[in-house]
């Protein structure tokens, strides 16, 4: 491991995952994973909860331990330098060009062409952690605990974080004696 491969690997996560942390998630998990080998995926999984259960970006969290995990405290720095500080600067940059081409039709297609991509890769990482989730704690208790999750978010309309702190609760408190 150096540190230009950790550098590297959050920067292009980051600045090629348009809209934010959802869609930066394939691109980490690309990156850390499938490429750099630096977490199982299950680990990555198990990061990815942690990461949407704690207020905040979830991609700085996610840098900052993968960081602090393959680096200790500068991998921690350089992660997070490599998640926030490119996205700083080209958040201004874009928001200025965006406010001056607000009205393009090149502008509008773009922004409008690109949601289905970034749809496609959270759908492929939706199956790739399910498939995971499956073979961990099995297809009966994975197909209850989605149903009961989908219930609860769009019929009951709880927010995320309960369902979150729910599936949590559960699994250390019922699923931990049956794995």
């Amino acid at each position: 491991m150096s540190w230009w491969h950790l550098f590297w690997g959050f920067l292009i996560a980051n600045l090629l995952g348009y809209g934010g942390g959802p869609s930066s998630i394939p691109l980490m998990q690309e990156e850390i994973v499938h490429r750099y080998h630096w977490l199982t995926n299950a680990q990555f999984a198990d990061v990815l909860a942690v990461a949407n259960a704690l207020p905040g970006p979830i991609a700085t969290k996610i840098a900052a331990f993968v960081g602090y995990e393959v680096g200790r405290w500068p991998g921690f720095f350089i992660a997070l330098a490599a998640t926030v500080v490119p996205t700083a600067v080209g958040l201004i940059v874009f928001m200025r060009l965006l406010a001056r081409f607000r009205q393009s039709g090149a502008v509008r297609g773009m922004t409008l062409l690109v949601q289905p991509v970034i749809a496609v890769m959270l759908l492929l990482l939706t199956v790739e952690m399910g498939r995971e989730s499956v073979h961990g704690i099995g297809a009966g208790q994975f197909l209850g605990i989605a149903a009961v999750s989908l219930w609860a978010l769009v019929w009951r309309k709880l927010h995320p974080a309960l369902v979150i702190l729910a599936a949590f609760a559960y699994g250390g408190l019922v699923l931990s004696h049956w794995v």
